[in-house]
C-alpha cells in the first residue's frame, strides 16, 4: 500500500489545486461556460484518477480498502462499501446551488434519486450477505482456527479468503460505478456555473472533513486515546 499512500499525498496537494481553481472560477464574472466546463472535466478526471489507483490497491488488498488507513477515523465514519454515499451528492447539490435549480432541474434531479436510491438498496443487500457470509460457518471457524489450521484446511482457507474477496471487489466496483454515474448525471443536470458551484462545495466539503478529522486524530494521539474509538 505505500504505492497508494504515496500517489493519494500528492493527489490531496492536487486536490487542494482544484479547490483554489474553483473557488476563483466561482468568483469571476469573466469566465465562459466553455472555460468553467474545461475546469469541471479537468476536476472530475483528478477524481476518476483517485478512483483508478484505489482500484489497483483493492487489488493488492481489497479488506485495507474497505477500512483505509489514509483516511482519518471520522472519514472512515463516513465510508459507505469503501467511499461515500452516492445520496451524498444531493445534499451537496442543495448547499451549493438549491436556491437556484428551476422546476425541470429539480424534476431530473429527482429522476436521477429516485434510480439510485433502488441501485444503492440493492447493492447494500448483497454486501449484507457478503458480510453474512463471514460471520457464518464454514468461513468463520475456519478464521477462529488460523494459526492451527493443518495442510488440507490452510487450503479451504485459502479458498474461502479468496471467494470472500471477490465478493467485496464485485461489490466495490458497483458501488464505484453507482457513484460515479450518478456524480455525472447530476451534473449534466447542472448549468456550467453550477457545475463549478458544485464541484466546488464537493470539493471543499473533503478537504474540510479531513482537515477536521485529521485534527481530531492527532488530538486523541497526544491524549493517549486510540484515534477509532
Amino acid at each position: 500500500m505505500e504505492a497508494f499512500t504515496a500517489f493519494f499525498e500528492g493527489w490531496l496537494v492536487r486536490q487542494q489545486d482544484f479547490l483554489h481553481k474553483l473557488l476563483a472560477m466561482s468568483r469571476s464574472s469573466n469566465a465562459t461556460d466553455e472555460q468553467r466546463l474545461q475546469l469541471v472535466e479537468e476536476v472530475i478526471n483528478h477524481y476518476r484518477e483517485y478512483y483508478d489507483e484505489k482500484f489497483k490497491a483493492a487489488n493488492h488488498d481489497v479488506f485495507v480498502v474497505f477500512s483505509p488507513p489514509w483516511l482519518s477515523s471520522f472519514e472512515r465514519s463516513l465510508l459507505w462499501i469503501a467511499g461515500f454515499k452516492p445520496a451524498m451528492i444531493f445534499e451537496l447539490v442543495t448547499w451549493a446551488v438549491g436556491h437556484e435549480l428551476t422546476a425541470e432541474q429539480m424534476e431530473k434531479l429527482e429522476v436521477v434519486r429516485a434510480a439510485m436510491t433502488r441501485e444503492e438498496r440493492e447493492i447494500g443487500t448483497v454486501m449484507a450477505r457478503v458480510q453474512e457470509s463471514v460471520a457464518a460457518p464454514p468461513l468463520s471457524d475456519l478464521v477462529r482456527l488460523v494459526g492451527r489450521l493443518v495442510d488440507g484446511e490452510v487450503t479451504d482457507f485459502d479458498t474461502a479468503m479468496g471467494d470472500l474477496k471477490a465478493a467485496m471487489m464485485t461489490v466495490m466496483e458497483k458501488a464505484e460505478a453507482l457513484r460515479g454515474s450518478t456524480f455525472v448525471k447530476v451534473v449534466e443536470v447542472l448549468t456550467p456555473r453550477q457545475a463549478v458551484m458544485l464541484l466546488l462545495e464537493v470539493t471543499r466539503f473533503q478537504v474540510q472533513v479531513r482537515r477536521w478529522g485529521s485534527e481530531r486524530d492527532a488530538r486523541r494521539v497526544d491524549s493517549g486515546v486510540d484515534s477509532d474509538e
